[in-house]
């Protein structure tokens, strides 16, 4: 069967309710456990960048090694992503090397301007970017990647997914629908837009998620309120299959003082199993004011789940089925150096004993007071 033939035949399945080993007893099961953590020394000179703002990693089956993209808006250096390797086993994580670093390049073969320097009458896929997430395509060994856009009262840049070769260089933009672009009264949210991204049913499907809801789909979680967002589940070849509410958490905590910034969304997706394409992992990422940060990783499910991607608005919508989610893990839970801003998660090696190397990274936002941070965790299977 040919790829296309068999993403078709995959995608004319995802309705149906897809048979699966029954859920292991949470108090039989085995606790996921920490591996080990590294750090990264900060402003890390790297073959004439600055390493810092790690914003998502993925593993690469090919070298055996990491791909990991910085959001760095070309202020430091060219919008880039970086490669690295590193040893995960069951007892431990070993000292982060990298190994290679390429710019994101536009359709001219250009890097992307810094967002000072934007030019607004050129297309949209040569103005800047906010990169977020990037993942190694199974198929090809080539990058996608996801980035944020803009919107300010002068500016409005729609996000994208975009497919890049090995050294960056541009190949193609996907179709996003057309509620997550950016118009003057709806799509996106500044800096709430596209920070999940994965690869779903063998490489046949990409699966993304919106860190925050929508303009039209409500107002953004608060300490007594969560909020819905959207994930979206289109072919590798383009078209736009469905789309499925996520209903997020409250902020965890109230800022101090009351008047301190605090946020909550969705800072990474992965699909569970690529048999599956109904379950993935959502890394809910906060940060509040005077309290600091909470990362908390649950399981969701899509089966049963009302398709909304012709619902304009969620909040205004009745009878939307969001999708299923239990917690998997909370960083709180772990003896780490510190819980700092993580951004990334990707699976690891697998390791012995049935369980799976899961992998996360912090964005340090080039700030001195914050850490460049790679965590390894082992998840039993029965878990999943």
């Amino acid at each position: 069967m040919s790829r296309r033939a068999f993403t078709a035949a995959l995608i004319g399945a995802l309705p149906l309710t897809l048979l699966a080993a029954p859920a292991a007893d949470a108090h039989s099961a085995r606790p996921i456990r920490l591996i080990g953590e590294q750090t990264v020394p900060f402003a890390l000179p790297f073959q004439g960048t600055t390493v810092g703002g790690l914003s998502s990693i993925d593993y690469d089956q090919r070298t055996g090694g990491y791909a990991l993209i910085c959001d760095d808006r070309s202020a430091i250096n060219p919008a880039r992503f970086y490669t690295a390797k590193f040893t995960v086993d069951a007892h431990g994580l070993g000292p982060v090397t990298f190994t290679g670093t390429h710019s994101l390049l536009r359709p001219d073969g250009k890097t992307y301007p810094p967002l000072a320097q934007n030019d607004p009458k050129l297309p949209q896929n040569e103005q800047t970017v906010d990169p977020e997430e990037l993942r190694v395509d199974p198929w090809t060994g080539d990058y996608y990647w996801a980035q944020e856009g803009e919107r300010t009262a002068t500016t409005l840049i729609d996000p994208s997914i975009r497919q890049a070769k090995r050294d960056g260089e541009y190949v193609r933009d996907l179709p996003i629908p057309a509620n997550e672009k950016m118009t003057p009264t709806a799509g996106p949210r500044q800096n709430l837009v596209l920070e999940g991204l994965t690869f779903a049913g063998f490489g046949s499907l990409v699966a993304s998620e919106v860190e925050g809801p929508l303009l039209q789909d409500g107002p953004v979680p608060t300490a007594t309120s969560g909020a819905l967002s959207r994930i979206t589940l289109q072919s590798r070849f383009g078209p736009v299959l469905a789309q499925y509410a996520y209903p997020h958490e409250p902020l965890f905590a109230s800022p101090v003082p009351s008047t301190g910034f605090a946020t909550t969304g969705v800072s990474s997706m992965l699909a569970v199993d690529q048999a599956d394409p109904t379950r993935y992992l959502m890394m809910e990422r906060g940060f509040v004011t005077g309290v600091g940060n909470k990362i908390r990783i649950y399981e969701i499910d899509t089966k049963g789940a009302t398709n909304v991607l012709d619902v304009k608005s969620l909040a205004a919508a009745k009878h939307v089925k969001p999708v299923k989610k239990r917690l998997l893990a909370d960083l709180a839970d772990f003896k780490l150096s510190t819980v700092d801003n993580v951004e990334g998660m990707t699976w690891g090696p697998k390791l012995p004993n049935g369980e799976r190397s899961l992998v996360l990274v912090s964005d340090n936002n080039f700030s001195n007071t914050q850490v460049t941070q790679f965590i390894g965790l082992a998840v039993p299977s029965e878990l999943l």
